[in-house]
Order: C-alpha cells, then sequence, then structure tokens
C-alpha cells in the first residue's frame, strides 16, 4: 500500500509553489549517512517507496533506513478520454514537496561505502539530484 495521510482536512488542493531552500530537515538528524536533495520537486509515495525498497533490499536486514519524507499533498487527475470542464478531477496520487536541500533518506549503522552504495541506489529512483551526505558531530 503506497504512502498516504490518514486524515486530510481537504480532499483536493491547489498545485501551488515550492519555495527556496530547506530550512527545517536539511541535516542528517537520525542516521550517520544520507541523502539530500540539490533541487525542488514533487517526489510521488510510488517513488518514496521505491527508494525505501531498493535501500533496505541492498542492506540485507543490516542497520536502519529512515524515510525523511511523507506525501502530504493530493494530486487530482480527470480520467483519459473525457471533456473539459464538470469540475475538478479525483485524486489520483499523493506527493511531497521537496525543497532543496531537504533530506530524503538517511541510513545508520553501516559503513560508510555500504551506505554510499546504497544512496546511489536510492538517487536512481528519485526524480531530482541528490547528494550523499554524511552526519557532522560535535556542532
Amino acid at each position: 500500500m503506497a504512502m498516504m495521510p490518514k486524515r486530510v482536512k481537504f480532499r483536493k488542493s491547489q498545485r501551488g509553489r515550492i519555495p527556496a531552500k530547506a530550512t527545517r530537515g536539511n541535516t542528517v538528524a537520525y542516521g550517520e549517512y544520507g541523502i539530500q536533495a540539490l533541487g525542488c520537486k514533487w517526489i510521488t509515495a510510488r517513488q518514496i517507496e521505491a527508494g525505501r525498497v531498493a535501500a533496505t533490499h541492498f542492506l540485507h536486514r543490516e542497520g536502519r533506513v529512515y524515510v525523511r519524507i511523507f506525501p502530504h499533498k493530493p494530486i487530482s487527475a480527470k480520467p483519459l478520454e473525457t471533456r473539459m470542464g464538470k469540475g475538478k478531477g479525483e485524486p489520483a496520487q499523493w506527493v511531497a514537496r521537496v525543497r532543496e536541500g531537504t533530506m530524503l533518506y538517511e541510513v545508520g549503522g553501516v559503513e560508510e561505502d555500504v551506505a554510499r552504495q546504497a544512496m546511489v541506489r536510492v538517487a536512481s529512483k528519485m526524480p531530482v539530484r541528490c547528494r550523499f551526505v554524511i552526519r557532522r558531530h560535535g556542532l
């Protein structure tokens, strides 16, 4: 089952804009290593799940994978071959709004080279460019 909120205040939302760089959720907080988005994009629930599966499959149940984003925004779509008008379409998918600098995934409990290889596999599933980040201790 894809990630989606249990309840929402409004079923449909407007598109909106993704503002500039992330001020929160932009540092490694849970694991030792992570990947950080280098651009602004919508990331769908299916893409988030694909990244999580790729990381856990590569790590063979060693270490821990933390998913730092969640799809809160509903994206509506009208059915194929439907004429224009007659209102807004039904929610078709859920996306996470990702700003530049947002931490997408984190990994803990494994060596750096293993974490780097796992994060390369995760980054290949993402629609935005990513970079590998190491936790900074003592700051």
